[in-house]
């Protein structure tokens, strides 16, 4: 069993994450910037007393996940369907969610992934085979004449490891994993009027160091030096103070050293609804701490 300190940790981490996101879908409305959406979500969550476990992902219509603004981005909300994905961790222990703030009068794609939700952990417990769970996802969604997004799933969290083991299927799969108690799975079905699969597109603002080597380069060190807090975890672009910015982030990731992370889209440009929380696999059910 999960010793009770660490169980506290993780709900501290919930309850932040619950009142930052919100406090976060008040803020989407048409005409308001994207990063002073991300920015403010951010604040508050170390305002709060938390630290983000990733950039505040702010995904819209055909874009799936891994969208965040840079610096300078000047972007504003329109008639958008808008995810809004956020991490906290306190001490390393994350919690994650998502949820989608519908801009775009398309009600019924929303209410298709969150059903979804509601239904993938009405069965989740101890004893549960992760292949239940995406059975019942891919069927909550077809119900609406939709498809889950077949190449994404939830995952599960680890201390300072946002994508853990088990993975959490969105559609059926022949075999799955048993769900033990004490697990802390992120289950996060993605609803689309598309083909159901997505790809990698664009350049990345996300990034995450992949494994640590010995660098000559003065510059490189210098950056690793600054993003050394981030541990394993997924660090933002704006996050960073560097002169040679782009150059190095570039040399490091030629090296094996980082991982970048390109905005997932939907392969047909359908419009893709999310939704998500953290849960804690009891014997006879299981703690949403995201809520």
């Amino acid at each position: 069993m999960m010793d009770v300190e660490v169980i506290e940790k993780y709900r501290k981490a919930g309850k932040i994450l619950a009142e930052v996101r919100t406090e976060a879908v008040k803020k989407v409305k048409p005409g308001v910037p994207l990063l002073e959406v991300a920015e403010f979500v951010e604040a508050l969550i170390k305002e709060r007393g938390g630290v983000p476990a990733f950039p505040c992902n702010i995904s819209r219509n055909d874009e799936a996940a891994h969208s965040t603004p840079s610096a300078n981005d000047a972007t504003v909300f329109d008639e958008d369907m808008v995810k809004l994905d956020i991490g906290v961790h306190v001490d390393g222990y994350i919690a994650d969610t998502a949820i989608t703030v519908d801009l775009s009068e398309n009600p019924e794609l929303v209410k298709a992934s969150e059903a979804a939700l509601k239904n993938a952990i009405e069965i989740v417990h101890a004893g549960t085979s992760t292949a239940e769970i995406g059975d019942v996802i891919e069927k909550t969604i077809n119900e609406f004449d939709y498809k889950p997004v077949a190449n994404l799933t939830g995952h599960g969290l680890d201390r300072y490891v946002q994508h853990a083991a088990p993975s959490i299927p969105n559609r059926h799969v022949e075999q799955g994993v048993i769900l033990k108690a004490g697990d802390v799975i992120a289950i996060e079905p993605f609803a689309t009027n598309g083909a159901g699969h997505v790809h990698e597109s664009g350049t990345a603002e996300i990034y995450r160091v992949e494994r640590l080597k010995p660098v000559r380069l003065p510059a490189a060190r210098q950056l690793l030096k600054e993003i050394e807090k981030y541990k394993m975890l997924p660090f933002a672009k704006r996050w960073l103070h560097h002169a040679r910015l782009d150059f190095t982030l570039n040399k490091l990731e030629a090296m094996g050293i980082l991982r970048s992370y390109p905005v997932l889209r939907e392969d047909s440009g359908g419009l893709i609804s999310q939704a998500e929380h953290t849960v804690i696999v009891e014997e006879g059910g299981c703690q949403i701490i995201s809520r």
